[in-house]
């Protein structure tokens, strides 16, 4: 087995790589779109703005805070799906796996509904709230059943509960006309992400990455077994309840801001585990860096297409995420048989 010395040089390795990285797929983000930019442009547009000229006001109102959300998302996406695999001892768990995503849906369609012209940030707070109370909902379900919480009661009340509110949104949506607004978000997507978005994502999830750290030792020692983890001293139901807060905040305030972006925190996890090991103190990081990478390209990728027009970057990830996610039931059924 390789020392926790070597795997932390690896780590280093790949953080400055992938830093490196993501700081170019950034370049890329401003640089190409609707109208290519040249780099004098941009260069000029970052240290000399000037707000009356068209290509500064594209940078810096829409591709740059469009370019830091991704990056976030990404991170947030990746860090969530790595908790949830731990937590649920599920290879093939992602955030969608507590309802989130439906939950932040139902409570959108049901905002369009009673207000025709919701704001960006009436939206995003109830899309927010939404989150919290699926969140809520899934993880009381859990505890209340018989014989408390477990993995598997877990992973069923999130889907059993994201199921239904699915079901009820399709059908507020198709009455209050909101079923196209709906299925854009449902795509998932990056456009017309302003300021504002960066600011709450970046506000909501450094509360969630602040929780992160006291997960990675803990969340390790789970992914061996409850029985292993508790007779280590660990305390199941705190690590569970810090698990499912920090996901929804990380994953909530990505779903707010960009809608259903699928695979992410099902591929990328994965990926991490053939680069640095199941070690969560290693994992977490990497994850958040590769994420970040991926949902970045991704969203260069939706504007190459077909231009002018912009493919949903839920898409991409999906072309993406499929083919993974059959390779990996495959490989469990392998292991299973």
């Amino acid at each position: 087995m390789e020392k926790p010395a070597g795997r932390g040089s690896l780590m280093s390795l790949i953080l400055t790589v992938g830093l490196l990285a993501i700081l170019a797929s950034i370049l890329l983000s401003l640089i190409y779109g609707t109208k290519n930019l040249q780099l004098p442009v941009l260069w000029d547009a970052i240290f000399n703005y000037n707000t009356e000229t068209t290509s500064h006001q594209i940078i810096h109102d829409i591709r740059l805070p469009r370019a830091l959300a991704a990056a976030m998302i990404g991170a947030f996406l990746a860090i969530s799906g790595a908790i949830m695999q731990s937590l649920t001892r599920n290879p093939l768990a992602e955030p969608s796996l507590l309802g989130i995503s439906y939950g932040a849906a139902f409570a959108l369609v049901v905002s369009m509904a009673i207000t025709e012209n919701i704001s960006r940030t009436g939206a995003t707070a109830a899309a927010m709230v939404g989150a919290g109370l699926t969140a809520v909902l899934v993880f009381g379900l859990a505890a209340a059943s018989k014989g408390g919480m477990t993995p598997v009661k877990l992973a069923l009340a999130g889907v059993a509960i994201g199921m239904f509110l699915s079901s009820f949104t399709s059908i507020i949506a198709l009455y209050s006309n909101a079923s196209k607004d709906i299925s854009f978000w449902y795509a998932g997507g990056l456009a017309g992400i302003d300021w504002s978005s960066v600011k709450m994502l970046a506000v909501i999830g450094l509360v969630g990455i602040l929780i992160v750290p006291f997960l990675a030792r803990p969340l390790t020692l789970i992914s061996l077994g409850a029985d292993v983890s508790k007779g280590l001293g660990i305390n199941l139901n705190l690590i569970r309840t810090l698990s499912v807060l920090a996901v929804l905040l990380l994953t909530g305030s990505s779903v707010a801001v960009s809608g259903a972006i699928g695979f992410v925190g099902l591929v990328v996890p994965h990926i991490c585990r053939m680069l640095i090991g199941p070690d969560y103190r290693f994992l977490l990081p990497v994850s958040a860096v590769v994420g970040s990478l991926l949902l970045l390209l991704a969203d260069v990728g939706t504007r190459m297409i077909n231009p002018p027009f912009e493919t949903p970057v839920g898409v991409l990830t999906a072309v993406i995420g499929v083919p993974f996610f059959l390779y990996l039931v495959r490989s469990e059924r392998g292991h299973s048989s």
